[in-house]
């Protein structure tokens, strides 16, 4: 791309397409299947009712925010994303306890359950039939299918964080990329 062409896209990459991101759609059905599970198994004035879905939230609403914060600022985009692999991995300990403390089942990584998680979890993005679930499965094992669609998202989380870092490595901060044009545009 020649420097005219690169000034009409501008130093100020166009960000904030989070929404078609797939850890952003994961987290979107972690947040709804929390939600309504927090709802049903929870009782009012647990506060791990309330952390566990401000957790969800936060997974989900961090990569939004970092997404579009990422045009000003790749450092910010960085840690907002950060954050939200920090509270997923909250929410997933939250899950892990909840097991625990109810004596009840955890799955293991190579048990047929899982497995069947995460294939249908890679192809199906639809919050509603998450929420759904919650009416029709038992605590533990919509626990384990969120603890399992949270091991989904760290990695899927991870490699976002990883591209991101490599993208900085390439293009810089928005101050070097601002510098970069204003030479450019001097010739």
């Amino acid at each position: 791309m020649d420097g005219k062409n690169k000034m009409k896209k501008g130093f100020i990459p166009q960000r904030g397409d989070y929404q078609n991101l797939k850890v952003y759609q994961l987290g979107n059905c972690i947040y709804a299947l929390t939600y309504a599970f927090a709802h049903r198994y929870l009782e009012y004035g647990d506060r791990t009712k309330d952390q566990m879905i401000q957790a969800a939230r936060s997974g989900k609403q961090n990569i939004a925010e970092g997404s579009v914060d990422g045009a000003s600022s790749a450092e910010m985009e960085i840690k907002l994303t950060i954050v939200a692999k920090g509270s997923m991995h909250e929410l997933r300990i939250d899950y892990e306890d909840f097991l625990l403390a109810r004596g009840l089942a955890k799955w293991s990584i190579d048990d047929p359950r899982t497995r069947q998680v995460r294939k249908y979890c890679k192809t199906h993005m639809d919050p509603e039939e998450y929420r759904r679930a919650v009416e029709t499965r038992s605590a533990e094992t919509i626990a384990n299918i969120a603890i399992t669609m949270l091991h989904q998202f760290d990695v899927m989380i991870t490699g976002l964080i990883e591209s991101q870092k490599r993208r900085f490595l390439r293009e810089g901060g928005i101050k070097e990329q601002m510098y970069k044009a204003r030479v450019e545009k001097r010739g």
